[in-house]
């Protein structure tokens, strides 16, 4: 498996177990080295429950390979300190307590790097300490002395060092982590109907005309499915028939056909020029675009007949179709790494390097677990050694043990099972388990939605149920994803299914996109309110801090996400309270209960609070009443001001 991972502006957790024989105090730092190899000194300090366990905390911003080790030390002030404490108090060995604690100040004051400063005042105490071996109270002031305390916090004494083997942690650019995702079909935007019936399809010249209005909502990620050409052969209808009439596009991911297969374009689509032109459109708007690299084929690919052996031949003579039992693809043939492993490494790497040559850095990676997990960790692995700005998103939506399997083998991203936990208990479970259980290797997008799941709690939740999918992941997680229509409240779903009806998968949507929104009819301006408050606050950049609060009702969802003016960019610290009402059929009323010290509060203190989205201000303490209305406005995302 590769090396632990980060990303630029990530605030990286370093934990270790240490301890040593007998009672006397240990220390424990990391020496860390940036890719440039600057040193740096970070001291851990006890986590205290009982298990040895030490953590400090560092923002990594350089991308590249880090290297870092743990260094244990006994500390031998801290030892002194605590046992002179005890002894003196109870008036025993208070001669030796002293003369060791003035043996320990002059040995201090003796090391030719330390402070002149310090070194002054440590002498100052060393003789002070000697005077007062038959004076117990003076020696107890001495020991007491917080001054004293912070020169050996400032700059241990240490003996019986020792160091840890060196590590490795890459840190990844910014967007490998966090970034805002906007999923739409360019055949969709500009297409036309004529007066007969028939459809002329979006190209990558009209679909660049949505750019702008995708990065002013805040998205910094545009998602294109599959936008080679597509294959005729079982070609799809409409919501999934199995006969498709003519002028019927068929499913993008049904790939490969007479215009040749994953390397190319679909005709209706435009050029490789074109497409190159819309990546240029899309930086010149502040967005990425992200390519679906969906490793199988139409029976018309031209792997289908370069290399049967990449298929699985059934006794029959015939090729085996894509199945997710019951659903099956009679569109898609699956392919097979057995026969040919080294032949289909080399052609999948080569279908990625052109599309990086292209302009693309991301890929979204449709069904990443049906594939062995080898080639995905040597895949990346190749990749990144010539393009390290490469990023992967793994649509792993598959059993916990695979999907983690694949963000450790190297996926930077993945989907997660936000889609379907929408009751307070279910997402307490999954935003604590995501936070603080699996982020050292994997990050979550959270997907509000994708042209394949339409979850019932959207079906059946109203305009409500959309803003509160969306508020929680623009909140709970760095990265999270739109499919287009969410906005314009797309919830009826073909009967039977959790996907939409009249799906875009299969053939085209008209969407007035401009009309909707200057008629109110449209979340884009919550959309928008949403990723302006993601890009002001920072402590909702950073995946490891949030933590689940308490309310008295059990459709009110509350978390923290709080982070300190040492870890952040700005110098300042900055803490978001997210009150959910995660039933949109309802008013809540309820008191929620806050661990205020998470932010620097003491509690029962009061201090000013604002709701980002409506403006209004409060004062709160640590047991606040709310009421959140479903119908108007389901959720509170309060920032905690004026703290330091």
């Amino acid at each position: 498996m590769l090396r632990p991972k980060a990303f630029s502006g990530e605030v990286v957790p370093f934990r270790v177990t240490a301890f040593r024989e007998g009672h006397d105090s240990i220390g424990v730092q990391l020496r860390l080295f940036s890719p440039s190899g600057d040193p740096s000194l970070h001291r851990l300090h006890p986590l205290l429950d009982g298990f040895d366990h030490w953590l400090t905390e560092v923002a990594l911003t350089a991308e590249g390979d880090w290297t870092f080790r743990f260094e244990a030390y006994a500390d031998d002030f801290a030892t002194w300190r605590h046992a002179a404490e005890v002894k003196i108090e109870a008036d025993v060995d208070v001669a030796v307590m002293a003369l060791q604690g003035a043996e320990l100040c002059a040995r201090a004051a003796a090391e030719p790097d330390r402070p002149a400063r310090q070194r002054t005042a440590l002498r100052s105490w060393s003789t002070a300490l000697r005077t007062a071996t038959d004076d117990a109270q003076a020696a107890l002031r001495i020991v007491h002395d917080d001054e004293l305390a912070s020169v050996f916090r400032e700059r241990p004494l240490m003996s019986l060092a020792t160091a840890g083997e060196e590590l490795a942690l890459r840190v990844e650019r910014e967007r490998a982590g966090v970034g805002a995702w906007y999923e739409f079909f360019p055949r969709s935007e500009g297409a036309r109907r004529s007066a007969d019936g028939s459809v002329r399809s979006g190209t990558f010249r009209t679909a660049s005309r949505r750019l702008p209005a995708v990065a002013d909502m805040g998205f910094q990620v545009v998602y294109l499915p599959p936008i080679h050409p597509i294959g005729l052969t079982n070609r799809k209808g409409p919501n999934n028939t199995l006969t498709a009439s003519p002028g019927d596009p068929g499913s993008p991911w049904a790939i490969g056909g007479a215009a040749g297969g994953h390397d190319a374009i679909h005709p209706d689509l435009g050029s490789p020029a074109d497409f190159r032109a819309f990546v240029k459109t899309a930086r010149q708007n502040g967005l990425e675009i992200a390519l679906d690299l969906a490793l199988q084929a139409s029976p018309d690919h031209p792997w289908v007949t370069a290399h049967p052996e990449w298929f699985t031949t059934l006794p029959d003579g015939s090729i085996a179709f894509a199945e997710n039992p019951p659903k099956k693809y009679q569109d898609i043939y699956p392919i097979n790494f057995d026969n040919d492993p080294e032949g289909l490494c080399a052609e999948v790497l080569r279908i990625v390097r052109h599309w990086i040559a292209q302009g693309v850095r991301i890929f979204r990676v449709d069904n990443p677990h049906t594939k062995p997990l080898w080639f995905w960790e040597w895949l990346i692995r190749t990749v990144t050694v010539d393009d390290p700005d490469v990023v992967f998103l793994a649509e792993a939506f598959t059993r916990p043990a695979p999907l983690q399997a694949l963000a450790r083998a190297g996926f930077q991203q993945s989907y997660s099972y936000f889609t379907w936990r929408n009751t307070k208990a279910e997402l307490e479970e999954f935003f604590t388990s995501i936070a603080h259980e699996t982020a050292d290797f994997l990050r979550p997008n959270l997907f509000v939605n994708t042209p394949d799941i339409l979850t019932e709690y959207l079906q059946f939740g109203g305009r409500a149920a959309y803003r509160i999918r969306a508020a929680l992941a623009a909140t709970a997680a760095p990265l999270y994803g739109v499919y287009a229509g969410y906005e314009l409240y797309e919830n009826v779903a073909r009967s039977g299914s959790e996907e939409n009806i009249d799906n875009e998968k299969y053939e085209y949507k008209f969407r007035d996109w401009a009309a909707a929104e200057a008629s109110g009819d449209s979340l884009a301006p919550y959309l928008r309110r949403l990723n302006e408050i993601r890009a002001a606050h920072p402590a909702l950049r950073q995946l490891r801090n949030l933590t689940v609060q308490h309310s008295d009702d059990d459709a009110v969802l509350v978390y923290v996400k709080h982070l300190p003016a040492a870890l952040s960019s700005s110098g300042a610290s900055d803490t978001i309270v997210v009150v959910a009402n995660v039933d949109p059929h309802s008013v809540r009323q309820t008191t929620i209960h806050l661990d205020t010290s998470l932010f620097g509060v003491p509690p029962g203190d009061e201090y000013p609070v604002q709701d980002l989205i409506t403006g209004a201000e409060w004062t709160w303490a640590d047991h606040n009443y709310v009421r959140l209305d479903a119908f108007t406005e389901p959720v509170h995302i309060v920032h905690v001001k004026g703290r330091s």
